[in-house]
């Protein structure tokens, strides 16, 4: 078999494409299958996209992103099946997964992580964002594909309803390759850890209260991993700049990870993705009571689901006066994203997303 993948991102950049399916594509070798993956974005675009101005160099980017997508439409005689994740193409209409599964008629397989069919843009690409990208496409691309990859059962009903080959294939971790390490705290002090990105650092704020009542009462530290500061100020807060090498060596360091999130349909369409790397690493979450969240931390278990802010309160509190009880709460997180959550639990799941017809 031969399969083309159709991205957004460079290689190797973006987290949705490395635990969505670039590690699964040693698994796809071994079974003599061949593929190439085609970004619409390359490096130089990428390194861009979320720097303030640079207007230029993203529109050239964007250019070389259609260029390259003409020369894809052109090699599609040489594969089975195509794998589209997210989108084809940002902007406009869905004009070249038509192509594909109207005219050329390929098996493909349309991939998605979020509610990507709700109007959201970054902060610094908004205005055109907002302008230029047609969010209500996903309707369109999900009923034309041939199988739709779907991060959780929230994001798999809004896709059962144009098309009945919805496939729940949750976003996993790589517990042996990357995050194969279990957390060992060296600080005396207790730390809360997050790790994001710019786009995602703001829900911190919700946890303002939190936060400044446990630093009325205790010495911890509130570490986050990110590519930007948060631009909110605590006595406990300890940024640290986001790489891709230092992040699993920092959440080493946690004591409890969290994953605070707005109530809405956004956030109930994100994969759980912040509490699948605390857990992997032996980490225990405190998450929301929104979303896939519920599904994969089991409430004093392997973590807590908190719905209320006195909720994020006691049990933050109960962790950081029962440290022990943390760790005991890691092992059995680390467990659950073993069994359930790690690349090795799910490779015969994302194999399964390529059979073609006439085997399924």
């Amino acid at each position: 078999m031969k399969i083309l993948f159709l991205v957004p991102y460079a290689y190797d950049k973006a987290p949705s494409q490395r635990f969505r399916f670039e590690q699964y594509l040693g698994e796809l070798g071994k079974k003599g299958w061949s593929f190439r993956v085609s970004p619409f974005l390359d490096d130089s675009a990428w390194a861009v996209l979320y720097r303030k101005g640079h207007f230029l160099p993203k529109v050239l980017g964007v250019f070389r992103g259609y260029f390259r997508r003409l020369i894809d439409l052109v090699s599609l005689f040489r594969y089975d099946v195509v794998f589209i994740h997210r989108e084809a193409s940002p902007f406009g209409p869905p004009w070249m997964e038509w192509l594909i599964t109207k005219v050329f008629r390929k098996y493909t397989v349309f991939d998605f992580d979020d509610a990507i069919w709700i109007p959201n843009a970054s902060e610094t690409n908004y205005y055109t964002t907002r302008l230029l990208k047609s969010f209500s496409k996903t309707a369109s691309i999900v009923r034309w594909s041939t199988v739709i990859s779907c991060g959780n059962r929230y994001l798999a009903d809004y896709a059962s309803k144009y098309n009945s080959n919805a496939i729940v294939n949750p976003t996993t971790i790589d517990t042996e390759g990357w995050h194969n390490a279990v957390a060992a705290p060296e600080s005396t002090r207790f730390v809360i850890g997050w790790t994001g990105s710019h786009s995602t650092v703001q829900v911190l704020e919700l946890l303002l209260p939190v936060f400044q009542y446990l630093e009325s009462k205790y010495d911890f530290e509130l570490h986050v991993i990110c590519d930007a500061p948060p631009k909110f100020r605590l006595r406990s807060l300890r940024f640290i700049p986001w790489s891709k090498e230092v992040e699993v060596r920092e959440l080493l360091k946690f004591n409890v990870g969290i994953m605070p999130l707005a109530d809405d349909e956004w956030a109930r369409g994100k994969c759980g993705f912040k509490a699948l790397q605390y857990m992997s690493v032996g980490v225990p979450a405190v998450v929301s009571n929104i979303g896939v969240n519920a599904e994969i931390v089991d409430h004093g278990v392997n973590g807590f689901v908190c719905s209320t802010t006195e909720d994020w309160k006691n049990s933050l509190e109960q962790l950081i006066q029962q440290p022990q009880l943390a760790l005991e709460l890691g092992s059995r997180a680390r467990r659950k994203v073993l069994d359930h959550y790690s690349v090795s639990a799910n490779t015969a799941n994302f194999i399964s997303l390529f059979e073609l017809p006439e085997k399924r």
